[in-house]
């Protein structure tokens, strides 16, 4: 089943805020990496409401046609449908100053910090290390900065209603 055809549930409780860096989106839309199954099932019940921007959605189209990818053979209209019905979409972020400490070594990435803030999101997911480091001062901001991995591991209670993996 195509995600596109799964409805989401409804939930208790109101779902937390999130963002995915374009790796991780690409780990679970594209890769179909097993860490990012439990993710991915968190998005598709609602539990979870994935934060972007439409510079975001483009960087993602920027990167599914490189040559890199084309081993994977990437279902580029697949990818855009899923990040267009499951992802909140946010006006750029009116921050002009990064908090205190959370400025991205890699300015490509500092997109995703800013979102993370000016959304309060509960995570940012990344595998990025620009934006790991950035992990403890996040901490302090209320933004958990991990790996899909690193958040199975630690709120595994979260991650464990059900693995369908919510990939096509």
């Amino acid at each position: 089943m195509r995600i596109a055809d799964t409805p989401l549930d409804s939930t208790a409780h109101q779902p937390w805020a999130v963002v995915l860096d374009t790796n991780v989106a690409l780990d679970w839309l594209v890769f179909s990496d097993a860490s990012c199954s439990s993710l991915a099932e968190q998005l598709i019940r609602g539990q979870l409401r994935w934060q972007a921007t439409a510079e975001m959605r483009s960087e993602l189209c920027s990167v599914l046609p490189r040559p890199e990818l084309k081993i994977w053979n990437p279902d580029g209209e697949h990818v855009l449908s899923v990040f267009d019905r499951l992802a909140s979409l946010h006006a750029p972020s009116r921050v002009q100053q990064p908090a205190a400490g959370l400025r991205c070594r890699d300015p490509d990435d500092q997109k995703f910090m800013d979102l993370a803030l000016a959304t309060s999101a509960r995570w940012l997911f990344s595998r990025d290390r620009a934006l790991l480091d950035l992990a403890k001062t996040a901490r302090k901001h209320g933004v958990e900065i991990l790996t899909p991995a690193s958040w199975l591991r630690q709120h595994a209670s979260l991650a464990s209603h059900g693995d369908s993996g919510g990939i096509a």
